[in-house]
């Protein structure tokens, strides 16, 4: 096992550039060329954690140290007399990563508190398992299995080709170009999705939720905002306490379960399928539905469109459905 710890960076290690921090550069560097990286795990307590998917001979490990108050440009002394308050480890064995950073027991001196944050560099194949109470998560271009927490930031995914669980308690989330089963969860945030392929499980209790080009299994839901789905090919799930909601189905495979507390609903459906339809609300209003057997009222629609197939269960409990052909 290869191990760092303070007592070594005060001796500058060979494995480590040290140079003072400013927004742009490390205050410490370590290659990770030949390490084989499999997997990472980063923690720390008060930064943001990067990982990115590069070639080998690319693999590094970067650690940011900032001040508090946004004072980012300490001197590498300063950096290093804070860091004698802050238990920092890193260490490489057989294939692992491990970066971790957290204030010592009895630390009281937030005056003198730090950031720090971890950018690793490791090959495409790696997995990710991240954790931060005080900042942003962000992954891109890397295949392994993705786990991921932060209380107090935002989540960014892209270029991922595995399954990927991360939740935030305090912060927006952006996922793109991912093929993978998705878990994505934030309490206080908007969320984005796009051009993704899996089960997606997409959630937030205070903010808007936006989907675009997703082929799969969609399970939306938002406590305080609205849903705008488009080019979706699969089937979904859709519900919103208080917001507006939007989609465009280019195709249904099982079912589509659109539920809306308060808003309007303006929905695209492929008309030239077969659908079993059960809509409510206020209003629906409904283009001409040619090979359409059933009842059809001011309020409610229900029966089956070109002899059946997949469920569509729209309920809107205030406000009106529009439904489209797509």
């Amino acid at each position: 096992m290869k191990k760092l710890s303070l007592f070594f960076i005060a001796i500058y290690s060979s494995y480590f550039l040290a140079s003072a921090q400013d927004n742009t550069s490390p205050y410490l560097t370590k290659s990770l060329a030949s390490e084989n990286i499999r997997s990472v795990n980063l923690q720390t307590s008060g930064g943001s954690l990067t990982v990115e998917g590069v070639a080998g001979s690319q693999a590094r490990l970067e650690v940011f140290v900032q001040g508090n108050n946004g004072n980012n440009r300490l001197t590498k002394e300063e950096i290093e007399q804070r860091l004698q308050d802050y238990d920092l480890q890193i260490s490489t064995d057989n294939g692992q990563l491990v970066a971790t950073a957290k204030p010592k027991n009895g630390f009281k001196n937030w005056r003198k508190s730090v950031s720090i944050s971890f950018r690793a560099y490791v090959p495409q194949a790696a997995s990710a398992k991240l954790k931060t109470s005080g900042g942003s998560l962000s992954i891109n271009g890397i295949n392994g299995l993705i786990e991921g927490e932060t209380s107090g930031g935002s989540i960014k995914i892209a270029q991922v080709k595995n399954n990927v669980n991360l939740k935030t308690s305090g912060g927006s989330i952006n996922a793109a170009d991912v093929a993978g089963n998705l878990l994505l969860h934030t309490s206080g945030g908007s969320i984005k999705l796009s051009n993704l392929k899996g089960k997606i499980d997409a959630q937030t209790s205070g903010g808007s939720i936006g989907a675009n080009d997703i082929s799969g299994e969609l399970l939306a839901k938002t406590s305080g905002g609205s849903i705008r789905v488009d080019r979706m090919t699969g089937s979904a799930d859709l519900a919103t306490s208080a917001g507006s909601t939007s989609v465009n189905m280019v195709n249904v495979d099982k079912y589509l379960k659109i539920d809306v507390s308060a808003g309007s609903v303006n929905l695209q459906l492929p008309m030239d399928k077969g659908l079993d339809l059960n809509l409510s609300a206020g209003k629906v209003n409904l283009p001409s539905l040619g090979n359409f057997s059933g009842t059809k009222e001011k309020d409610r629609v229900v029966g089956k469109l070109n002899g059946g197939g997949a469920r569509v269960d729209v309920h809107v409990s205030v406000g009106n459905l529009n439904l489209e052909a797509n």
